[in-house]
Order: structure tokens, then sequence, then C-alpha cells
């Protein structure tokens, strides 16, 4: 490992921890030649997942692809960076898990937006128009009026007491 400050790789480990759920392993180093400390972490290599986008290309999973529009839905929103690692670390995990050598990306998206869900509704939302491509207010306002039915338990065939 080269130190950040000065490029030696001349280090000693300081201290090593469990990271993201046992998913990686945090190490705190200190460069031997100018004592700059600086953090690490290891990670399992994955074995390569192909993403099939709607297009038909194949492309290779990227986790910071996924945690750049993660970012993107989540902006201004109180949620936190370390909320949307652990978001991207779980779909990954899951993606693993499962034994997909390629995924389409419509199965990615939905559980990113079933994750999002949980998490923030604006977040959710904002996921939910690029992913579903829509391309008018009324798409918006189903997504919203769907979302509110089943965060408040409404069923659409029962008659509403209280207008």
């Amino acid at each position: 490992m080269r130190c950040p400050k000065c490029g030696s790789s001349q280090d000693k480990v300081i201290d090593s921890r469990e990271a993201r759920e046992g998913h990686a392993i945090r190490r705190r180093r200190e460069c031997m030649r100018c004592n700059f400390r600086f953090t690490t972490y290891e990670i399992v290599e994955r074995e390569e997942l192909r993403v099939v986008k709607r297009n038909g290309a194949r492309q290779s999973f990227d986790r910071e692809k996924l945690m750049s529009g993660l970012r993107k839905a989540c902006e201004k929103r109180p949620v936190k960076m370390e909320q949307l690692e652990q978001l991207a670390d779980d779909i990954a995990n899951e993606l693993e898990e499962e034994g997909y050598r390629e995924i389409p990306s419509t199965v990615i998206g939905a559980k990113v937006m079933r994750k999002l869900e949980a998490i923030d509704h604006v977040a959710y939302v904002r996921y939910a128009s690029v992913y579903r491509q829509f391309e008018d207010v009324g798409e918006f306002i189903d997504a919203i009026e769907s979302l509110d039915r089943r965060t408040h338990g409404v069923n659409d065939d029962q008659e509403e007491l209280f207008p």
C-alpha cells in the first residue's frame, strides 16, 4: 500500500477491524517514512457480474455506478452516507448469494426501489421516476398514491368512512 502523502510503500498496520457487517476489513496504517496515518479497506473480490441493460448491451456490475444513482436519489435528503453504503453492499451481497452471472438491470432497479422505499419515500419516488422512465406528472402522482396506499394500508376496494 502506498502512502497517500509521500508515496512510500513502507507502512505498518496499527489497527484492524471488521467493517460493513463483516464484508470488509478496515485497517489503520502508518507510513514508516513520514508517519502519516491513513485508512484502507480490504474486501473480497467478487466474480465478475454482468448487467444486461434494457437495450441488450452488457456491462460489468459497477458498485460505484449504483452508489452514484443512490446519491442522486437521496440528494438533500436526511439519508446518511453510511446508509447508502450499506444499501449498496446489501444489494451486491444479494446478487452474489442469488448466484447471478448475468442479471437484467430491471432486477437491480427493483431491489434498489424496495430498499429506498424503506429508507426515504422522496428518494424512492426520485429513483422510480428514472427507473420507470416517467414521462409526465400523472406518473409521479400515481407512484406517490401507490406509495401512500402501501404505507398507510389503504385498500382501493374499501369504502372510505370519513371523506
